[in-house]
């Protein structure tokens, strides 16, 4: 009798725990018998129940969820090849379709590759390579890879307009599976490895101009800057000079004022200033091997006749 009791407990305990189960605040639930589904998705949180052992729980995240794409090589609208790489976020909106159509995650997945793929792909082909990688039409600043600032060549849509493209194209086809798609991103844009080396070369050849005008401008300044110091040098010289000029006229006015007042002096002084000038003169002229022939007409015979006792 007791054995029949607790085979009767197990039985009920192993019936609950199959008909009893808890969906979670982040988890969806569709009830599928034999594999159809039954009645309307369960959305709320908590302990829900089936029927046992004919029923089974399809349980689904109510998250957003990750989409990534493989880098692929497209060609913009300029037949430029560049690497794409795209990622997206989801979530299943219609569980019961999603179920429907696509049965788990990994089929959406799949499905997501072909939509999302498939509208880069198409959204890359209709734009030129400028549209995809810049997002406005901004002024450029002067810097040393743009010292005259040039301006950009405009854009008529830029990157976030065709990610929004992408995003747009892709949302019909996601709804038509229980998907929506939340937002689709560019990780990555970068050169086809057959377009870098011309890509290269130009970039060099753009620093290469950028240094011969740095290099110019130098020069050019460096030529400035000596004629401005050239033309400085003269201007000096030439103040100086007249500078000298006028000091030396200034002297020689003085010392005429000077020889001008001792030829004013009365006679006697004048007499003797006119001696030692003689004097002076002599000394300077005559040295003691000298013959000297003085002409009695002289002034200089004339003071040492004077000065004879």
């Amino acid at each position: 009798m007791r054995a029949l009791t607790l085979l009767l407990v197990a039985a009920v305990l192993l019936v609950v725990a199959s008909s009893a189960f808890i969906v979670r605040e982040d988890q969806q639930v569709i009830i599928t018998q034999f594999g159809e589904p039954q009645g309307d998705p369960i959305v709320t949180p908590g302990i829900k129940f089936k029927l046992p052992f004919i029923q089974k729980a399809q349980v689904f995240d109510k998250r957003f969820l990750e989409w990534q794409g493989d880098a692929e090589e497209l060609t913009t609208k300029d037949k430029v090849f560049i690497f794409v790489d795209v990622y997206a976020r989801w979530r299943i909106a219609d569980p019961l379709l999603f179920f429907q159509r696509l049965k788990d995650e990994r089929g959406a997945q799949s499905r997501l590759d072909d939509i999302l793929d498939g509208e880069t792909r198409n959204a890359i082909a209709r734009h030129n390579l400028l549209e995809v990688i810049r997002t406005s039409n901004r002024q450029p600043a002067a810097d040393e890879s743009n010292p005259e600032g040039d301006s950009f060549e405009e854009i008529q849509r830029g990157r976030d307009a065709i990610r929004a493209e992408i995003l747009a194209s892709s949302q019909p086809s996601a709804t038509a599976l229980g998907i929506e798609i939340l937002d689709v991103r560019f990780r990555r844009i970068n050169y086809s490895e057959k377009v870098e080396p011309s890509v290269f070369n130009r970039m060099i050849s753009e620093r290469q101009r950028i240094a011969d005008r740095f290099r110019s401008e130098g020069q050019g300044e460096a030529a400035r800057i000596l004629g401005e110091m050239e033309r400085e040098l003269k201007r000096i010289q030439s103040e100086a000079y007249r500078e000298a000029e006028t000091i030396r006229g200034r002297a020689d006015s003085e010392a005429t004022s000077i020889y001008a007042s001792a030829y004013d002096q009365s006679a006697d002084s004048r007499s003797f200033y006119e001696f030692l000038k003689s004097m002076s003169t002599l000394e300077q002229t005559v040295d003691p091997d000298t013959l000297l022939m003085l002409s009695t007409d002289g002034d200089f015979y004339r003071y040492l006749e004077s000065s004879r006792p």
